[in-house]
Parts: structure tokens; sequence; C-alpha cells
């Protein structure tokens, strides 16, 4: 519970640091070279900021201090939400080689629009077998 209690305050002090900012997530990910939602989650503690994007984003944020920022390299406490929808084909996109962008576009109408690009590999899934466990190769 006093993990989650940290994350709480971090989090809060970093979207107030943003709101001071006068940015918008989008703006920031332009200046940085990530995507929008990559700075939401960075904002929220769901992603690891990496090193040589710090300078990065502090040239972003100046008014993020270097002790925030060091919070922000440490690798996210995520949690599970059961109430959260769960989707099979969600289970077989790689989080690891995966892109997520929020745009806005007109619609044919000429109304605006919300386009989310999810971009991920694919991985299929794989039936376990237990002769294919490295494990049980090397036994004799």
């Amino acid at each position: 519970m006093a993990g989650e209690t940290s994350k709480l305050t971090i989090t809060k002090s970093l979207l107030a640091l943003k709101q001071q900012s006068g940015k918008s997530y989008s703006q920031i990910a332009e200046e940085t070279g990530l995507t929008n939602v990559f700075i939401a989650q960075l904002f929220r503690r769901q992603a690891q900021l990496k090193p040589d994007t710090a300078a990065k984003l502090q040239a972003a944020v100046p008014n993020i201090p270097v002790e925030l920022l060091h919070e922000m390299m440490k690798p996210p406490m995520r949690s599970y939400d059961p109430n959260l929808i769960q989707e099979p084909a969600v289970y077989s996109m790689s989080a690891i080689d995966f892109y997520c962008s929020v745009d806005k576009g007109k619609g044919v109408d000429g109304k605006d629009r919300v386009v989310i690009t999810f971009d991920g590999k694919y991985l299929p899934y794989t039936e376990q077998k237990s002769e294919h466990m490295v494990s049980r190769l090397h036994r004799h």
C-alpha cells in the first residue's frame, strides 16, 4: 500500500507540473520525439523514462525537478484492474514492441474526430509442449 501512496503522490506532482507548463501531451511529445500516449504514461508513472530522453523531457517541461525525473526513470509499478474489459487479442500483442498515438482528424463531414492508433507486434499463441522446454532438453 505504501508503494501505491508514493506513486499517487508522485503522479499528482507530475500532473500538476505538466499543467503548470501549459503544454498538452501532444506538444510535449513533439518536443521529445515520443508519442503523446507514452508522454501521458510517463506523467502517470506507467512507463519508464529512459536516461537519453530525460534531457529532452526536462527541456520540454523545465519545471520538473531532477528528483522527479529520477523517479520517472525507475521501472513503473503497474497494477491490474480486474474491472477492465478483457479481450483475447490483447494478449497476443507485444507491449515490448508497441506504439500508440492519439491524434485529431477531420471526418467526412468536416467535424473533428479522434484517431487512436495501436501499432504492435502480433505474437501468435504457442502451444506449450514440455519437450520444447530447454530445461528438459538438457536432462538425461
